[in-house]
């Protein structure tokens, strides 16, 4: 395997490895160990190119460390991507994976994300025990996207009550862009009590699943962002909010799973607010499954009681977010970052 170290101003470690026995090319950044060891998910995705697939690591390993900050879990920021298609995996591609991660030595552990299952977290700890989120069998937390749904969820009614006064869902019309792990749930739980869903994706099991159980209106990928509707939610891949995106908006809120929401973090979040649209930060609305993760670090280990009360305090965390940016009269974005970077300075350390 060949590991080649990437300077990137910023970034405590950041590298590229290579290996043609088993067909890795992956990425890790490590963004900000202040509060603790970087912690962040292993992605697989087909990126257009290895610049595109180490610019979406950095974005967001910066991501995880304002998210571990404001969640206050003890824990740094870091990210891993895989290039690769995801009929392309295999056991050695993730076990190569593993010998990766174990060339950081502790500075940055792994978890579940887009395209990586517990399944393939088994494979890469065959090689390093810097591996979370593995099944509650084998000691871990088990698959965080529940607890990620779960807490967007308790996020979404914080969001409500700020866009419309009150967190009853009963009859609002939520439409959700990518309902598939967290999607899905985050669109079950709104259904639940009495919202209506409307679901776009690119993957047809996804539609599928949603229509027939779900009951979901579904659209095109390309206009659910002009969809009426009064929340929009982007639970699929980043920067879905954008320039062009952002005037097609019907919405009074957007809150929902997806990390990298804004194309342009201070342009776009000024945009929706001078449209009078509330969002809600992605790093905080989307924490609960890496808040569920980090308990596996407490001292005694995973305890889930401990992890479900961490994760309904996001409710809070955004509704005093939303009282700095109306008492400020700044983006809910700046002030969310204000929040990280002054947990970030506490400790002697800024971003």
């Amino acid at each position: 395997m060949n590991i080649t170290l990437i300077p990137v101003d910023g970034y405590e470690r950041v590298a590229k490895a290579e290996d043609p026995d088993s067909g890795l090319v992956a990425f890790i950044a490590v963004h900000n160990t202040t509060l603790g060891p970087a912690l962040g998910g292993l992605r697989l995705w087909n990126y257009d190119s290895h610049d595109d697939a180490l610019t979406d690591a950095l974005r967001l390993a910066r991501g995880m460390t304002f998210k571990s900050s404001v969640a206050r879990t003890g824990l740094g920021g870091g990210k891993s991507v895989i290039v690769a298609k995801k009929e392309d995996k295999t056991p050695a591609l993730f076990e190569a994976m593993g010998r990766f991660v174990d060339s950081f030595e502790g500075l940055y552990t792994t978890a579940e994300d887009v395209n990586v299952g517990i399944d393939d977290l088994v494979s890469v700890s065959k090689h390093t025990k810097f591996v979370s989120g593995l099944s509650r069998e084998m000691g871990g937390s088990g698959n965080p996207s529940p607890y990620t749904a779960l807490g967007c969820f308790e996020g979404l009614k914080a969001t409500a009550l700020e866009a419309f006064g009150s967190k009853d869902l009963t009859g609002k019309v939520i439409a959700v862009q990518g309902p598939g792990s967290v999607g899905y749930d985050l669109a079950r739980m709104c259904k639940d009590v009495g919202a209506k869903i409307i679901v776009s994706d690119v993957y047809q099991p996804n539609i599928d699943r949603a229509e027939k159980e779900l009951g979901a209106d579904v659209v095109a990928p390309d206009d659910i962002y002009a969809v009426e509707c009064d929340i929009y939610a982007p639970c699929a891949l980043g920067a879905t909010l954008n320039d062009k995106t952002i005037p097609l908006l019907t919405c009074k809120a957007v809150a929902g799973a997806a990390n990298n929401q804004l194309a342009d973090e201070n342009v776009h979040a000024k945009m929706l607010k001078d449209r009078g649209i509330v969002y809600a930060p992605d790093y905080v609305i989307n924490a609960g499954g890496i808040i569920n993760v980090s308990v596996e670090f407490h001292e005694g280990g995973y305890n889930e009681d401990v992890a479900l009360k961490k994760i309904h305090n996001i409710d809070e965390a955004l509704t005093e977010i939303y009282a700095t940016a109306r008492d400020k009269d700044i983006t809910t974005h700046d002030a969310a970052q204000q929040v990280a970077e002054a947990n970030l300075a506490a400790e002697g350390v800024g971003a």
